[in-house]
């Protein structure tokens, strides 16, 4: 068995990513071996020549340096960078950017999973592989539409390395590797007993991370013909409250009103009555005169108000202390910052293990088995009463919810009277995720001939359990507030509603503690769903060299594989007829089968000249076929200086969620140009509002061309330059129409009650945009990518220092629509259509600096995200995304300030067996800047969490048996 030592990171990044021209290559696979293979010279020994698979080919070489730009992050790396999942790390990574999925974000779709959007476009379009091998996606779709690979499921303690591959590869991998391709690669073999240990704190004592991880192995391949390795990793994070931020700055809130925000802009805290007709859900509830139409605070004292029923002992002040000055009288707290998290809480334990037997000297029989168990809990603000919902009905306005005419807590005795209440009774809406991983194969590989063979079997499957706690059934709220014959009767289908004594009521604000628990097991009973992913393959490879060309060898690979996949999401229970309040519809099913053919050249022409080229054939049993080429070269006019180029095409076959059976009813953030242009007051920033978007089955798959064409320079000993200019371009592209257009093009449901009487034409809220996934737009993303690395010997007792810096800078990401319409999201906060609203920044940069000295290493890293205008693409007519009060862009500038942090970690070896780690995480405890049109995280952005965390600590010990 051939092994290299790889390395170190900035010049090995490299690597050259083969090409292929398929059909020549069929009758070479069955030409005889000894026939293409000259004989070593006469009086020359047979010497061994040491080679390595690469991702982004089939073909062993050599040479780690390659024609497509490889990242490599070794466990070295991993180690230096103090994070301690692999998840962390790779999403601090200059490649990531906008539509990457944080653990964070545990309110989201995809609750309990982590994702890398490599040059921004999507999870969906990141490739990720264990072993240079598929796993099974998370049952759970980011945005209920894009399906990605969870990288929390990767066992940090078994990684041997992680490769990124970034540009096209799917002449070799075929579907999902648009943007590029993260292959885990994990041990292989290992001997011996090795135990790691340890605790993370923030600096406010909160949100302790627990790591413990055991790796075993037993046997010599080489004298026992068989190795067994075992990891077993076991992770334990506790919350971060937005309460306990309190303080820093914006972190954790939505009244901001001391950064210069107002109701209008959504900014003034919970429950402020925007303008007459529009009013938050406050905890003791704001009612709408049913006269005038206006809104009051029920604890209003104003004669304006025309209460029929006073209540002298209903006050706010009785059930909160935030900070009063509503203009309009509401009754403020700050739910995000009262019950929101920062960080979810996460348990998880991780197991691998892999045998490899030696069957004779030519071919090793191995499997692999992989699990993963998380559960996750995260945690945010309670529902509210009147949150309008989407179901393949169609929208479900719960804009009328009232308080009935006879309601003991409705100031308008004898009338009934819409509310907007705060359910802070009923408590938090929780999500439990519980996400089961498995990844099963087991394979051969060996020579016959020439040929070297790898085939394997594979299953993988994710099944993800999603309980939630605080969500409010629509019959039964509207019953127990407004009992009209209608409403009990259709709470009456609710088998705890009806258990309850006749005359039951939902009392509100003041008097909740009136309410009985059969009450509330009634109106917020636990609801679940269920998702399930299966992936089958198949799949056999071979390799081998084919005579002499002046640089060498004829490489050549092909391979086949065929695989089986099937995707399930169940709708919680309720949402499949629009009856949980706040929460939309989302479930889909779909299964396909596919096959696949492709083969590989790698050509050294020349001394210093080799060509490559790649060549994928796949069929889908439901879009069809897809041819995707790939062609690269690498020139090396010299040992020190090299040019490289690639040229491919690649694909992204639909997903279930896209074009199976189900739909989607979601929640953005819009705003509503035809009420703005009327002047009715906080209609002219973004609110949120219901989406409903169904499947097409009719769907193409998204097809691109990537380009890129760098250089690689050794100028002086032990550094390393690399440049590289990229291109990708992306049509048939599978979206929602956009929300403004859709708006504009009237695609949307009203609710006429809302409309201001004093203001003539006015529509009523925007209760919900129906829109269709589509192939809809293009996008051209074109960046540049910069890594240097330069190491100093600093004498015989100074040690080493280690400077290393990779830098990613888009010059476009230019979205078209079909209309020819067009927008550039580099440097901006757009696209706010996927995941998070984070934003596209136009310059990321990690900076490491490493001191070795004997057993003692000292690491130093920056994390740099460029500025960001706070536009939501560029030059937008619109302006500023958002305003403060006084009409003045927000932030100051119209512009998201940039931010870095410095994270610090050492690690000392005190035997050839011990050794002590640890990390300063955020070591200058940096807040970070205000963001406030992003909805991962509240008053900030969620590419600067650590920022919001704060200075955080870890301390390990890692001992080998």
């Amino acid at each position: 068995m051939n092994t290299v030592k790889m390395r170190p990171l900035a010049g090995v990044v490299r690597r050259l990513f083969p090409v292929t021209t398929a059909p020549l290559l069929l009758g070479l696979f069955t030409a005889p071996a000894l026939a293409q293979t000259p004989p070593p010279p006469s009086g020359a020994a047979a010497q061994p020549i040491a080679r390595v698979e690469i991702t982004g080919s089939n073909i062993r070489r050599a040479q780690a340096e390659t024609a497509s730009a490889v990242q490599t992050v070794s466990k070295a790396d991993i180690e230096k960078s103090g994070k301690t999942t692999v998840a962390e790390l790779l999403q601090t990574l200059a490649v990531d950017n906008q539509g990457s999925v944080p653990t964070t974000f545990g309110t989201g779709f995809a609750s309990g999973a982590s994702g890398i959007s490599l040059r921004g476009l999507g999870a969906a379009s990141t490739l990720v592989l264990v072993n240079g091998r598929r796993v099974a996606p998370y049952g759970l779709a980011d945005d209920g539409q894009k399906v990605f690979a969870d990288l929390n499921i990767i066992p940090a303690e078994a990684v041997e390395r992680v490769e990124i591959l970034k540009d096209g590869a799917s002449a070799i991998y075929g579907s999902d590797a648009i943007a590029g391709v993260v292959n885990v690669i994990l041990r292989r073999d290992f001997v011996g007993t090795t135990v790691r240990a340890s605790q993370g704190l923030s600096n406010e004592s909160d949100g302790a991370d627990t790591r413990l991880a055991v790796s075993h192995g037993v046997g010599r391949l080489d004298t026992d013909r068989y190795n067994f390795l075992f990891s077993a990793e076991y992770g334990k994070k506790k919350p971060v409250y937005n309460l306990d931020r309190a303080g820093r700055g914006p972190v954790g809130r939505v009244d901001l009103r001391d950064f210069g925000f107002s109701a209008a802009e959504g900014l003034g805290g919970t429950g402020a009555i925007v303008s007459n007709s529009n009013a938050g859900n406050s905890i003791i509830g704001n009612v709408r005169n049913p006269i005038t139409n206006i809104f009051y605070s029920r604890d209003s004292r104003l004669a304006a108000a025309g209460f029929t029923r006073p209540m002298p002992a209903n006050a706010c002040t009785s059930l909160t202390n935030h900070p009063q000055g509503d203009p309009r009288g509401g009754c403020l707290i700050d739910a995000t910052q009262q019950y929101g998290q920062i960080q979810p809480r996460q348990e998880s334990l991780n197991l691998f293990g892999r045998l490899t037997v030696q069957l004779n000297p030519a071919w090793q029989a191995y499997a692999e088995l992989h699990g993963y168990h998380s559960d996750s809990e995260a945690q945010t603000t309670p529902s509210n009463v009147s949150g309008s919902v989407g179901y393949p009905g169609g929208p479900v306005s719960n804009a009328g919810v009232s308080l009935g005419a006879a309601h003991p807590d409705n100031p308008y005795f004898g009338t009934a009277a819409r509310v907007r209440y705060l359910a802070w009774d009923v408590g938090p809406r929780v999500n439990n995720v519980t996400s089961n991983f498995l990844r099963a194969v087991a394979g051969v590989k060996g020579t016959v001939g020439a040929w070297d063979i790898d085939s394997a079997l594979l299953f993988s499957q994710n099944k993800v359990a999603n309980t939630r706690e605080g969500a409010i059934q629509r019959d039964v709220a509207f019953a127990l507030l407004n009992p009209t014959p209608e409403n009990v009767a259709a709470a009456l289908r609710n088998p705890a509603y009806a258990a309850l004594p006749a005359g039951t009521l939902w009392r509100i604000g003041e008097n909740a503690g009136l309410n009985s628990q059969a009450m509330y097991d009634a109106l917020s009973p636990l609801i679940a769903n269920d998702a399930t992913t299966r992936l089958a393959q198949v799949d056999v490879k071979a390799s081998r060299e084919f005579g002499q060309l002046p640089g060498g060898a004829l490489g050549v690979a092909m391979g086949a594989e065929f695989r089986h996949e099937s995707t399930e999401l169940t709708p919680t229970e309720g949402t499949e007829r629009g009856n949980i309040i706040g929460l939309g519809y989302s479930a889909y099913e779909g299964q396909r089968n596919s096959a696949a053919l492709y083969a590989e050249v790698l050509a050294p022409v020349l001394s210093t000249l080799e060509l490559s080229a790649a060549l994928r054939y796949d069929h889908f049993n439901d879009v069809g076929n897809s041819y995707t080429p790939k062609a690269g070269f690498k020139w090396t006019p010299s040992r020190a200086f090299a040019l490289r180029g690639t040229f491919a095409r690649g694909f992204r076959a639909p997903s279930a969620a896209e074009n199976g059976r189900g739909g989607l009813a979601a929640f953005a953030n819009a705003d509503d140009p035809l009420r703005c242009n009327l002047g009715i007051p906080g209609t002219c920033a973004p609110v949120s509002v219901a989406v409903i978007t169904s499947p097409n089955p009719a769907l193409e798959p998204e097809r691109s061309k990537s380009y890129s064409l760098g250089m690689i320079w050794d100028p002086l000993p032990r550094t390393s330059i690399s440049l590289d200019f990229w291109q990708i371009k992306r049509k048939n592209e599978i979206n929602q129409e956009q929300l403004d257009a859709a708006i504009a093009a009237g695609h949307v449901a009203r609710d006429p009650s809302t409309a201001d009487p004093a203001t003539p034409g006015d529509p009523g809220q925007i209760t919900a945009v129906l829109a269709n996934y589509v192939n809809s737009a293009s996008t051209e993303v074109r960046g540049v990518d910069l890594d240097l690395r330069k190491t100093f010997q600093l004498g015989a007792n100074g040690g080493n220092l280690t400077a290393d810096i990779k830098w990613t800078h888009l010059f476009k990401w230019q979205r078209t629509e079909q209309d020819g319409s067009s927008r550039d999201f580099a440097g901006t906060h757009g696209n706010c259509d996927t995941t998070n609203c984070i934003g596209t920044p136009d310059d990321r940069v990690n900076l490491g600096l490493t001191w070795d000295r004997g057993p003692l290493r000292l690491t130093a890293v920056a994390n740099y995200r460029g500025k960001l205008e706070n536009k939501l693409f560029k030059d937008d007519p619109a302006g500023c995304a958002f305003t403060f009060a006084n009409g003045n862009d927000a932030p100051n500038g119209c512009k998201i300030g940039s931010f870095t942090t410095v994270d610090l970690t050492a690690k000392y070896r005190f035997t050839p067996k011990a050794e002590l780690f640890a990390s300063v995480q955020n070591l200058f405890d940096k807040e970070p800047p205000l963001d406030p049109l992003t909805y991962g995280a509240a008053g900030f952005n969620p590419l600067d969490y650590s920022g919001a965390l704060g200075r955080y600590f870890n301390l390990g010990v890692r001992y080998t048996f």
